[in-house]
């Protein structure tokens, strides 16, 4: 299990794109696709959908442990704790419930 989740808020902490902050838009295996961040230039061809074709920008997969989730402001690191019978993540730096 990811300790990072759709829709949170994270800060990059390596490679080219280095203390860039963005919403995750999707997660998959152990790779995050962030708002804005590692953009690529894709040349498509015409398409039903796509009738113009050409070059389009568009976001690739980060590899997980290279961003942080940002909690208050902060990038912290992500724990997990169960209360009430419920598994439920915890920033390391607070010890608050991010979720």
């Amino acid at each position: 299990m990811l300790k990072i989740k759709k829709g949170d808020t994270v800060k990059v902490i390596a490679g080219k794109d280095k203390d860039k902050e963005g919403k995750v838009l999707s997660v998959k295996d152990g790779k995050v696709i962030v708002e804005g961040i590692n953009m690529i230039t894709k040349h498509t061809k015409p398409s039903m959908a796509n009738q113009q074709g050409g070059i389009v920008n568009k976001e690739a997969p980060i590899d997980a442990s290279n961003v942080m989730v940002m909690y208050k402001g902060k990038a912290t690191r992500v724990g997990f704790k169960v209360e009430d019978g419920k598994k439920v993540r915890v920033a390391k730096s607070t010890g608050e419930v991010i979720d």
